[in-house]
This record gives structure tokens, sequence and C-alpha cells, in this order.
């Protein structure tokens, strides 16, 4: 056997061995404006997401949490760097292909939820399925909406629902795809304690029961509890990236940030 040989049988055992990150982000940059205006959002972060995992990104305003949800997802183009889902490198993709991997492989829980107001809750939950010329599973449909608790809400609009049911239909809504991964913005950020731990706890199921990847955007170190792993950013950077150690460590951590140098900023 040659040595290239041989190294291609190694490569090939290695890729066959190493699982596909769910996301991976290399040296992503994200600067907003030009000149003496611009604004560094994301500083050269390389993360990734492992399937089958809940990670919690936190971080002070401004840091680059949201921008690194937003452009991890797809719904925005960094200015440099590159993003994989799965083993799909986005930039690469044009727009059109772009919102067709957004629709079949990624579901996106929106803070504000984003519902559409003229429809049902069945068809909001099935709305990404009808935007791209898919028929809704009737089984998989049922079965999301038990796990949320709207089986006795389908017919009702987003504007007779509590705060609370209006995140459950984006959840559902973001589910509808079996996607690969889920994206939440600040998910619980506008609910009372009680509905925000039953959301919370309907991701973690989405995850132990599903095999599905969540990754969450919040300012809150109880909802990060519930997540395996904590990655902290602070101006555009990963300055804490750790299993999840509890919400009392997480507030210290988070509580470091504001007596602890900052990295330099970029751009």
């Amino acid at each position: 056997m040659s040595v290239n040989s041989a190294r291609l049988d190694v490569v090939s055992t290695v890729n066959k061995e190493t699982p596909v990150a769910a996301v991976r982000v290399q040296q992503l940059r994200k600067v907003y404006g030009g000149d003496r205006q611009a604004v560094t959002a994301l500083a050269g972060v390389d993360a990734a997401f492992q399937r089958g995992t809940f990670t919690a990104v936190m971080g002070p305003s401004g840091s680059g949490k949201s921008t690194l949800l937003q452009t991890a997802a797809g719904l925005d183009r960094p200015t440099s760097g590159l993003v994989w889902v799965g083993d799909t490198e986005l930039s690469r993709l044009s727009e059109t292909k772009l919102t067709k991997l957004r629709r079949s492989e990624i579901g996106f829980v929106f803070q504000a939820f984003n519902l559409v107001g003229a429809l049902t809750v069945r068809e909001n939950i099935t709305l990404p399925l009808r935007l791209s010329g898919k028929r809704a599973d009737p089984l998989w449909t049922r079965q999301i909406v038990d796990r949320v608790g709207l089986t006795e809400r389908l017919s009702h609009r987003p504007s007779e629902l509590s705060g609370g049911q209006q995140q459950r239909v984006a959840i559902a809504r973001a589910l509808a795809t079996r996607p690969e991964v889920i994206f939440c913005d600040e998910p619980t950020g506008a609910l009372d304690t009680q509905t925000a731990g039953e959301v919370l706890a309907l991701l973690r199921s989405v995850v132990d029961e599903a095999g599905q990847t969540v990754i969450m955007v919040t300012h809150d170190p109880v909802a990060a509890s519930y997540a395996d792993r904590v990655m902290v950013l602070a101006d555009g950077r990963i300055v804490h990236d750790m299993p999840q150690p509890g919400a009392a460590r997480i507030a210290e951590h988070l509580a470091t940030l504001g007596r602890r140098p900052q990295p330099t900023q970029e751009g």
C-alpha cells in the first residue's frame, strides 16, 4: 500500500468515526456599518454544536449572541467566516437553496413569536410545510400538538391565546418539519415563571426524546440550567464555554464580565 493510500484510509476511518456536528462555525465575523461607524458583533467565533445536545448562549447586551444565532441559522450572512449545518456549508448556497435548507433542516423560535394573525393555530403550525410544498404528516402533527398542549386550541387564532400558548405554537411550528436544529431567541423572555418552565421542559424533551439539537439565546441563568452546555459571549467573542454548571455558577460567570478586562475588539 502506498503512503498516499494509507493516508486516505486514515482520513476515511476518521470521517466515519467522527460524527458531523449539527452546526459548526469557523472564524465567524459580522461587522455592521463601515469606517469609523463600524460595529463588530462577532469577532472570529469558532464553535461546534453536536447533534442531540442543548446549548444555552448567554452574554450581556451587545455581546453578539443573537447575531451568532441568526448567522448560524442562515437568517443573516456573516461578513466573513464559514457556517455548516450538518455537512452543508452555507456560503456556497444561493438564496433559493438557503431558503429550502432553512425550511427542511432548521427551526427558529422567535422571541416575538412571529405568528400569522389571520391563521389558526393548526395553520400556523403547518405553514412551513405548505411553503415548501409538502403535505403535513397527520400523525406527526398530532404528536407535536399533544406535546405542546394545544389540542383544544387548534381552531383558535393567535389573538385568542395567552403569551405562553403563542410561544408553544411557535415551538410546534419549528418542530413541524422535523428539523435537525432548533434555534431559539429568548424563548422565555416574555413569559411568566411557570409558563417559562413548561416551555424549557418542552425544549429539553425534544433533545432527550427526539435527539434534536437546540441552540438557545437567553439572559436567564435558570433557563440556561436546562441546557447541557453554556456558552458565554462578550464583545463578539466566546469568553466561557462549559458543561452546564448550575444556575448559581452561571450567574457568577455573568457577573464577572463586568469586572474583568474585556478582549480587544476587532474591526
